[in-house]
């Protein structure tokens, strides 16, 4: 019987393998793919399946830093390698034997982010949110259906799930007189999917065609947004302290390669796209995954991401169209992932509407935005080869006051 029959399950079969960052207490941070609720070390897979040695060489470090300098053809070759390794009898033995069980590992950030870009594609999210800060105005502003809105944020504050989240301060505006400073008190979740970024273009300019080229994988992505803070300093330039503070995401990294059933096409387009963002002859990019938004163990909401208008591929090329590079390890989300019902919203600030209609919870209390204490999970799902789920790496945080260790 293959490592794969023995170890794989829940999500994490031979046909997902995400990629991760884990050590022990013996050995310092390793690559590794997940397989079931077992951790693989990717270098010992690939003598296992006798890949070459340049391929070993870009997988024998601690994250994937140095195989997203690589191209396309090296992660196809590096996972072809991984699925021949844990299908193979003749292997299963002494890869079962290595396995290590995912409760003695600690996990890392899977890979080092270089740039970070997030972007507000969703409509349903923009108009809800063009409703809530700007009554009596269009919820969408005019650029919207033209290009994928986006900012610049920070890289230095993106953690792995299971950091706790330390309440942001910041100014805050009140009803009357000055704005005060202090925490912030309203706290709030961005449901959102991440795309990691690989084989670098210096000079930018990543046509759509090209995207799954540079495109290496998604991973879950909470982008923490203190709206209070947010809703004073954002005009006219945009987020700042409101999002700087953290961005939460998953500690594995799901390979675009194993996606291809889960691709959807995107919403209607309203309006025809300038040509650089024309995908009306492009493979879909859209992509059917649910995402459960978990508070402290209870199910509030889900949010599909298929509803979502502008596609990685189009935030790639807009990204990059007026010169930027791209280096491995760039890294941009989605925005706030929304549908057109309550339950399906990806952010407090809708589901609460600004406040002002409390989610009642099954406990029999209400919440508008995150107290302290507040633990919040994304899961997600989706379709898989050949019938199987893919079961994405969970995005975790608790809300802390004070210090990030809870004190």
């Amino acid at each position: 019987m293959t490592a794969a029959k023995q170890l794989g399950a829940n999500g994490f079969e031979s046909t997902h393998l995400p990629y991760g960052s884990y050590s022990t207490a013996a050995d310092g941070p390793r690559l590794g793919v997940r397989l079931g609720d077992h951790v693989l070390n990717v270098a010992a897979l690939l003598r296992h399946a006798g890949a070459a040695d340049d391929d070993i060489a870009a997988v024998e470090t601690a994250n994937l830093d140095i195989l997203l300098i690589r191209d396309r053809a090296t992660w196809d070759r590096v996972r072809a390698s991984i699925i021949r390794a844990v299908d193979s009898p003749d292997a299963a033995e002494s890869i079962v034997s290595e396995s290590i069980p995912l409760v003695d590992c600690t996990l890392h950030l899977p890979f080092t982010v270089a740039d970070y870009v997030d972007f507000y594609g969703n409509e349903f999210h923009a108009s809800n949110v063009g409703r809530i800060f700007r009554p009596g105005q269009p919820p969408l502003t005019p650029n919207w259906k033209h290009l994928p809105i986006g900012y610049h944020g920070r890289a230095g504050t993106i953690v792995p799930s299971g950091t706790a989240i330390r309440r942001p301060k910041g100014l805050r505006p009140e009803p009357e007189g000055p704005p005060t400073f202090g925490p912030s008190r309203r706290l709030d979740i961005e449901a959102e999917v991440g795309f990691v970024l690989g084989s670098p273009v210096p000079h930018g300019e990543v046509a759509l065609s090209d995207a799954d080229d540079h495109i290496f994988g998604l991973v879950l992505t909470n982008d923490w947004s203190a709206r209070d803070i947010q809703a004073f300093e954002y005009v006219p330039l945009g987020p700042f302290l409101g999002k700087s503070f953290a961005t939460s995401i998953a500690a594995w990294v799901t390979p675009l390669a194993c996606l291809d059933r889960a691709r959807v096409a995107p919403p209607p387009r309203d309006l025809p796209p300038a040509a650089y963002l024309d995908d009306s002859s492009t493979p879909a990019w859209a992509f059917d995954i649910d995402i459960d938004i978990v508070l402290n163990g209870e199910v509030v909401s889900t949010a599909p991401y298929a509803s979502t208008y502008w596609t990685p591929a189009q935030m790639l090329a807009h990204a990059t169209v007026n010169g930027a590079a791209l280096r491995a390890g760039d890294f941009f989300a989605s925005g706030t992932i929304s549908g057109p019902e309550r339950r399906q919203r990806g952010s407090f600030l809708e589901i609460a509407w600004g406040g002002t209609t409390p989610l009642p919870l099954a406990d029999g209390t209400e919440i508008t935005f995150l107290r302290d204490g507040d633990e919040v999970t994304l899961r997600a799902a989706a379709p898989g080869p050949v019938g199987t789920t893919i079961t994405f790496g969970e995005c975790s945080g608790r809300v802390t006051y004070g210090r990030a260790d809870g004190s």
